[in-house]
């Protein structure tokens, strides 16, 4: 058994999956984490599913376009996409992946990451871009909801309170981590199930026990770094793979962005390694969020044998 799925399994294996930690290579390798399948049950639902094996409802449900996200029924084999290509930004503090509606957390020392399901900012909310940092913790937190949001809730006929105490009804949950973006947090949830959908007003929602696990963990002054990254290119063991979500706006698709994602991706491919373009552009119109095996490096390459 690979040191990572071991590592998963000594996570989570228990009746409701807690967040994943993996070991970090030593090399460049950037790959963490497994494809798994599970076998529905008769009552099952993609929504119970994705909550509990802590996997995002959006992700799951692009992972197996084929199956009804109500009445999988049972037998069904559900993908469970819990296998991750790690954003490119440093290895430290905080990074989130808006398009994988994923956090990574990377522990002080750099020998591991754990990652989290998120939920970000619907669009005309949009979760900024960027470096940050944590400016504060909040437990049991209550919500000054801006002038703004409480006039949408006024017009949908669900007024708020001027602020909204803590305790079950908050929508914050019971841990918040403030950033030093002004009026954003990334906090917990009295709605879990929206947790890996675009259904925020521009913070990120973790579920209630991801929350508790970060919360506890993290310090003010840890960096955050925020990225738009759809497409994700990594290595493990000398195979290489491809990662392509879909993008935050629909604007960025389209033939303009086929012709982005193709000078992308031939800045990534490794001299000496051949690539299947017709699979490379299969991987990016599906964007179905699985990483996919696209190329294996040759035992050894003509410049490695004229050394050797």
């Amino acid at each position: 058994m690979r040191p990572a799925l071991l590592l998963f399994f000594l996570s989570c294996f228990s009746g409701v999956a807690a967040a994943a930690t993996y070991p970090l290579a030593d090399d460049n390798d950037n790959v963490v984490g497994e494809i798994r399948y599970l076998s529905a049950s008769h009552d099952d639902t993609l929504v119970d599913i994705a909550r509990d094996h802590d996997i995002g409802y959006d992700a799951l449900r692009a992972a197996n376009p084929q199956v009804d996200a109500w009445l999988p029924g049972a037998g069904t084999q559900i993908l469970l996409p819990s296998e991750y290509i790690l954003p490119v930004a440093p290895h430290q503090g905080i990074v989130i992946d808006l398009p994988a509606m994923r956090l990574f957390y990377y522990p002080a020392g750099g020998k591991t990451v754990e990652t989290f399901p998120i939920g970000i900012g619907r669009e005309g909310w949009n979760t900024p871009i960027g470096t940050t940092k944590i400016a504060a913790r909040i437990r049991n937190p209550s919500w000054t909801p801006p002038a703004s949001i409480r006039v949408e809730h006024a017009e949908n006929g669900d007024p708020l309170p001027a602020v909204v105490p803590a305790g079950p009804d908050n929508p914050l949950g019971q841990y918040a981590l403030r950033l030093a973006w002004p009026g954003y947090l990334i906090h917990g949830t009295n709605k879990p199930y929206g947790v890996g959908m675009r259904v925020s007003h521009g913070c990120i929602r973790l579920l209630p026990r991801d929350i508790e696990t970060l919360f506890e963990q993290v310090t003010p002054g840890t960096s955050v770094h925020v990225v738009n990254q759809p497409w994700l290119w990594g290595q493990r063991d000398g195979s290489y793979y491809l990662q392509v979500f879909p993008p935050l706006q629909d604007k960025q698709g389209g033939a303009d962005q086929e012709g982005a994602f193709r000078h992308w991706l031939q800045g990534q491919v490794p001299d000496g390694i051949s690539i299947s373009w017709e699979k490379a552009l299969l991987v990016f119109h599906q964007a179905d969020g699985v990483p996919t095996l696209i190329a294996i490096r040759d035992q050894y390459t003509p410049a490695d044998r004229e050394s050797r």
